[in-house]
């Protein structure tokens, strides 16, 4: 089996580490990179949809960017103990008719002796923005460091 440092039981400093190492790898939009960091029996609630498997967070992962444009992600850890992180988020997007978004959520992790995600619930509700309103403008990809957090603005 792969292992996925850092490794539980988190510290503080570990767990910020995942959570960024889970931000950067959203952020590359590739369902396939993402899906590695979870178990092949991984179990997910996202929204009202509940997920069964790797292949089943793969296509998932392919659906929601193929309708969630130009997506940019943060998160922010918010809790930690032992093999599991609470975090918060949000993140902007667009559909195909122009219309902007900003999804706020949270999610709840559990992990594996070897740092892979067993489990995932996450929580997340869609405002519509005015492109105006856009507060994320790094080049897709990797936030880049020294970008303001999610408590720096104000979310």
């Amino acid at each position: 089996m792969t292992t996925r440092p850092p490794l539980p039981p988190f510290t503080l400093e570990t767990a910020r580490q995942k959570v960024r190492l889970a931000e950067d790898a959203w952020n590359t939009r590739d369902p396939e990179r993402v899906a590695l960091v979870y178990t092949e029996d991984t179990h997910w609630r996202n929204r009202a949809e509940f997920l069964d498997g790797r292949e089943a967070v793969k296509a998932f992962l392919r659906r929601k960017w193929d309708r969630e444009l130009d997506y940019r992600l943060i998160k922010e850890l918010w809790a930690f103990e032992g093999n599991r992180i609470a975090v918060r988020f949000a993140y902007e997007w667009h559909d195909d008719a122009g219309q902007w978004y900003r999804s706020y959520g949270n999610e709840n992790w559990e992990f594996n002796a070897d740092g892979l995600m067993v489990n995932r619930h996450a929580s997340i509700n869609d405002k519509p923005i005015a492109e105006a309103e856009r507060r994320y403008h790094w080049p897709s990809g990797r936030r880049p460091d020294g970008h303001a957090e999610l408590s720096e603005l104000g979310f």
